[in-house]
């Protein structure tokens, strides 16, 4: 899943030893949690799917400039009349830096890497949008992409948001978000996410009220089913489109309380960076 806070910053190693204590803390009843909602450095709202193809197996409409999502650059848009997707360079300009502060939250690179592998998928494969929105989950895959962890440095077991933005070839943004509401609505009722070493059920995925940015919005609530099978554990989804380009957050947290929504601070500050540099 999407879980964001697990892998740590690059250029330190706080966050991730920060986990490790916190999981030992919680014992076996959280160790479910973590593998489900949060901990480890699998989790998160990036990575291919076990196809190089779209989810419906359509083959991919766009590019990326490379496989590694945040290494390489993409074409600039300039002179693309609105219709090119920004490179790497634009989106690491519009993007959160590492150790920027938003309120009570700081944040920062993954050291690992972009969050979730391409062992990821989900059952039925329609639903692979609410997994992913990385290459391979719709038929539409980023032309560039940077991922940014957000989170309380002093809690060990406090709330985690994954930032990502992606850009597209020409409607290929709008696209993904058509995938993502059909996702929503089929569904609903559920679905199985299938892991290199364990499965997550998803037991109900809910429509919740989205920010008024960008284009369009989606946000939703996951309810999903811990691996031991015993505990609910809550997380949940915002996504927003800007021209060519989504801003993804996905927020967990390693316990089994609802933090209720994506932190409105870590939405409204990485949007207003988005849309002063993208107007600049």
């Amino acid at each position: 899943m999407f879980g964001a806070g697990n892998q740590g910053r690059s250029g330190g190693w706080r966050a991730r030893p920060r986990r490790v204590a916190a999981l030992a803390l919680v014992g076996a009843v959280l160790t479910g949690a973590a593998a489900c909602g949060g901990g480890g450095g699998e989790t998160g709202d990036s990575g291919k799917s076990a196809k190089e193809t779209g989810a419906d197996g359509k083959p991919s409409a766009s590019t990326p400039a490379d496989d590694a999502g945040e290494s390489g650059d993409a074409p600039d848009p300039a002179g693309s009349g609105g219709t090119g997707a920004l490179s790497r360079r634009d989106l690491t300009a519009l993007a959160f830096t590492d150790g920027e502060k938003i309120g009570k939250y700081t944040a920062g690179e993954f050291t690992l890497g972009a969050p979730l592998g391409e062992d990821y998928t989900a059952d039925p494969a329609t639903c692979q949008p609410l997994v992913s929105l990385a290459k391979g989950a719709t038929a539409f895959d980023p032309v560039s992409e940077v991922h940014r962890n957000v989170d309380v440095t002093e809690e060990m077991l406090g709330t985690t948001v994954a930032v990502q933005l992606r850009s597209y070839n020409g409607d290929g943004a709008a696209s993904v978000m058509k995938a993502l509401g059909a996702a929503g609505k089929a569904c609903a009722g559920g679905f199985v996410e299938n892991r290199a070493v364990a499965k997550g059920q998803y037991l109900k995925v809910e429509p919740v009220k989205a920010p008024d940015h960008g284009d369009e919005a989606q946000a939703y609530r996951f309810t999903i089913l811990d691996v031991r099978g015993t505990l609910k554990l809550y997380e949940y989804l915002t996504v927003v489109r800007s021209g060519t380009t989504t801003l993804s957050f996905r927020a967990d947290i390693t316990d089994t309380k609802d933090i209720g929504k994506v932190p409105e601070e870590v939405i409204t500050a990485q949007w207003k960076k988005f849309e002063a540099g993208a107007k600049g």
